[in-house]
């Protein structure tokens, strides 16, 4: 099973098997066994955290552009700086830097726009498939049912594992 993720037993999958996913049946006719919803589910998630991952580094180098970008304004713009291309370190003045830089953060900028946006629309597309297929995260109380009781809360380790709750 995927990480974070809770099995279900072979009996339940059996079950799940023997039944056509019933616990998981989608309304489209089309049924997904709980290890399926399960699997799409975690990789819905994996998706969404290198989509944050990605964001997130180039917000700190949008911050080191912008650092750098305003050290350069204060500086002679004849005044030699070197700049990292390719892995090889080019000698160039001030004033030939600096509007490269600034255009590198303007297409960063954009870049990080794009991401948020993506980032958006998988956390929709995560909520709706929580939403399709009755999926709780544990340790997470469900406002829309009762607390947790029985067997349902049995397989919890206390780490934010998912579980497919029929």
């Amino acid at each position: 099973a995927p990480e974070g993720a809770v099995p279900a037993t072979r009996e339940e999958g059996k079950m799940a098997d023997s039944t056509k996913g019933r616990p998981a049946a989608a309304p489209g006719g089309k049924a997904l066994t709980a290890e399926q919803v399960v699997a799409r589910f975690n990789r819905l998630r994996q998706e969404q955290r290198g989509l944050a991952s990605k964001a997130a580094e180039l917000e700190l180098e949008l911050n080191e552009h912008s650092l750098v970008i305003e050290t350069l304004r204060e500086v002679d713009p004849t005044r030699k700086c070197y700049r990292m291309v390719g892995g090889i370190l080019v000698e160039r003045t001030v004033k030939e830097v600096l509007p490269a830089l600034e255009n590198n953060k303007e297409q960063i900028s954009k870049i990080i726009e794009s991401l948020a946006q993506q980032l958006q629309a998988k956390g929709r597309e995560l909520n709706e498939f929580r939403e399709k297929h009755n999926i709780r995260l544990v340790g997470e109380d469900d406002p829309r049912q009762p607390p947790k009781e029985g067997p349902e809360g049995a397989g919890a380790k206390g780490s934010a594992a998912g579980v497919l709750v029929s």
